[in-house]
């Protein structure tokens, strides 16, 4: 029997509008796409943009880089995956799986990958629970059933499947079906 793993993942809007954003990159990523990854490098000497995660489960995300910016809203889940687009000193201005943009602290952030599971589905109604597979195969066996939204360890990724983590399940996601993974990406 495959047991299915829901993990909310959500945060908590302090943030009228900034749906623009949002809703382009929902239609991105719905499509199948992803947003474009340029290689550049930020004053860190990191590449930009690029994939962190969350390194607390409450995270102000502010307007601008610096304590004096208000809060635009708060993260409530430490392991989410944000890219990281720019960087100002000892801020990265990251955005969500949603398409928002805010600043965050450094500190805040880890270099651990995760993946967010078909992120552009949370808001369907009944979405499809997605296997977690036994190998790198559309036909390998099913591990677990787990819901679009659900954070998974990013193990390594071949530029088509990724071997995660979820729950205490180590398993095989096609790599399109992850939010925190360019398209093609390698990791080791």
């Amino acid at each position: 029997m495959l047991d299915l793993i829901h993990l909310s993942d959500r945060r908590v809007s302090r943030r009228p509008l900034a749906l623009i954003a949002g809703l382009v990159l929902s239609v991105c990523l719905a499509a199948g796409g992803a947003a474009a990854q340029t290689t550049a490098t930020g004053p860190s000497g990191l590449a930009l943009p690029r994939y962190v995660s969350l390194k607390a489960d409450r995270v102000n995300v502010r307007r601008g880089p610096g304590r004096d910016y208000p809060i635009a809203w708060v993260f409530q889940r430490a392991g989410l995956p944000v890219e990281v687009v720019k960087e100002y000193d000892h801020w990265r201005r990251v955005r969500d799986s949603e398409g928002a943009l805010g600043w965050v602290h450094v500190r805040l952030l880890s270099g651990r990958r995760t993946a967010l599971v078909l992120p552009w589905k949370v808001k369907k109604q009944n979405p499809e629970p997605v296997p977690v597979h036994a190998s790198a195969s559309r036909g390998a066996s099913p591990l677990a059933l787990v819901q679009p939204g659900t954070v998974a360890d990013v193990i390594k990724c071949d530029g088509t499947w990724c071997r995660v983590a979820i729950q205490g399940y180590r398993g095989w996601l096609e790599q399109k079906l992850l939010w925190g993974v360019y398209e093609n990406e390698h990791i080791e």
